[in-house]
Protein backbone atom coordinates (compact mmCIF):
# COMPACT_ATOMS: atom_id res chain seq x y z
CA UNK A 1 0.00 0.00 0.00
CA UNK A 2 1.47 3.84 -0.86
CA UNK A 3 2.23 5.57 1.86
CA UNK A 4 0.12 8.32 2.84
CA UNK A 5 0.86 12.39 1.95
CA UNK A 6 1.34 14.29 5.07
CA UNK A 7 -0.41 17.55 4.86
CA UNK A 8 2.93 19.27 6.73
CA UNK A 9 5.10 17.55 4.16
CA UNK A 10 3.70 19.78 1.32
CA UNK A 11 5.68 22.78 -0.04
CA UNK A 12 4.10 26.14 0.34
CA UNK A 13 1.33 27.61 -1.86
CA UNK A 14 2.23 29.49 -5.21
CA UNK A 15 0.43 32.51 -3.61
CA UNK A 16 2.60 32.57 -0.49
CA UNK A 17 5.43 32.15 -2.70
CA UNK A 18 4.66 34.88 -5.16
CA UNK A 19 3.58 36.99 -2.07
CA UNK A 20 7.18 36.64 -0.43
CA UNK A 21 9.25 37.02 -3.59
CA UNK A 22 6.94 40.57 -4.46
CA UNK A 23 7.63 41.94 -0.63
CA UNK A 24 11.55 40.77 -1.14
CA UNK A 25 11.97 42.88 -4.75
CA UNK A 26 9.22 45.76 -3.51
CA UNK A 27 12.13 46.33 -0.90
CA UNK A 28 14.90 46.15 -2.63
CA UNK A 29 13.22 48.40 -4.66
CA UNK A 30 12.78 50.93 -1.73
CA UNK A 31 15.96 50.98 -1.45
CA UNK A 32 17.52 51.61 -4.89
CA UNK A 33 14.98 54.41 -5.34
CA UNK A 34 16.79 56.14 -1.83
CA UNK A 35 20.12 54.94 -3.72
CA UNK A 36 19.26 57.62 -6.47
CA UNK A 37 17.55 60.25 -4.21
CA UNK A 38 21.22 60.15 -2.10
CA UNK A 39 23.06 59.85 -5.33
CA UNK A 40 21.62 63.43 -6.37
CA UNK A 41 21.34 65.31 -2.96
CA UNK A 42 25.28 64.19 -1.46
CA UNK A 43 27.44 66.21 -2.88
CA UNK A 44 30.35 64.74 -5.18
CA UNK A 45 32.48 62.20 -3.63
CA UNK A 46 32.97 58.82 -2.61
CA UNK A 47 29.45 58.58 -0.86
CA UNK A 48 27.99 59.55 -4.22
CA UNK A 49 29.81 56.96 -6.04
CA UNK A 50 28.46 54.19 -3.44
CA UNK A 51 24.91 55.16 -4.08
CA UNK A 52 25.17 55.43 -7.91
CA UNK A 53 26.60 52.16 -7.91
CA UNK A 54 24.01 50.91 -5.52
CA UNK A 55 20.99 52.33 -7.47
CA UNK A 56 22.69 50.62 -10.44
CA UNK A 57 23.54 47.14 -9.46
CA UNK A 58 20.60 46.76 -7.06
CA UNK A 59 17.98 45.54 -9.83
CA UNK A 60 20.19 42.62 -10.63
CA UNK A 61 20.48 41.45 -7.23
CA UNK A 62 17.16 42.10 -6.23
CA UNK A 63 15.85 39.77 -8.79
CA UNK A 64 18.60 37.45 -7.47
CA UNK A 65 17.57 37.86 -3.84
CA UNK A 66 13.52 37.29 -4.65
CA UNK A 67 13.86 34.22 -6.70
CA UNK A 68 16.45 32.32 -4.28
CA UNK A 69 14.84 29.32 -2.44
CA UNK A 70 15.14 30.64 1.18
CA UNK A 71 15.27 27.10 2.71
CA UNK A 72 18.36 25.00 1.98
CA UNK A 73 18.57 21.73 -0.33
CA UNK A 74 18.87 19.47 3.30
CA UNK A 75 15.79 21.18 5.01
CA UNK A 76 13.80 20.98 1.83
CA UNK A 77 10.26 19.46 2.32
CA UNK A 78 9.18 16.82 0.16
CA UNK A 79 6.67 17.00 -2.81
CA UNK A 80 3.28 16.47 -2.92
CA UNK A 81 2.88 13.12 -5.17
CA UNK A 82 -0.56 11.85 -6.19
CA UNK A 83 -1.74 8.67 -5.40
CA UNK A 84 -1.17 5.78 -7.79
CA UNK A 85 -3.59 2.45 -7.84
CA UNK A 86 -2.17 -0.38 -9.52
CA UNK A 87 -4.34 -3.41 -10.60
CA UNK A 88 -2.48 -6.40 -11.83
CA UNK A 89 -3.91 -8.56 -15.36
CA UNK A 90 -5.89 -11.26 -13.30
CA UNK A 91 -8.19 -8.84 -12.20
CA UNK A 92 -9.94 -8.45 -15.19
CA UNK A 93 -9.68 -12.17 -16.21
CA UNK A 94 -13.50 -13.67 -16.63
CA UNK A 95 -13.29 -16.38 -13.46
CA UNK A 96 -17.15 -17.69 -15.21
CA UNK A 97 -16.16 -19.27 -17.84
CA UNK A 98 -15.05 -23.52 -18.04
CA UNK A 99 -12.56 -24.55 -19.44
CA UNK A 100 -13.01 -26.54 -22.09
CA UNK A 101 -11.19 -30.00 -23.14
Amino acid sequence: MASRQSVTSVDISPDEERKSRFIKYTIAMIIRVICIILAVVVPLGWLTLLFAIGAIFLPYFAVVIANEDSRSTDTKKAKAQAPTISISADSFRDTSETKKD
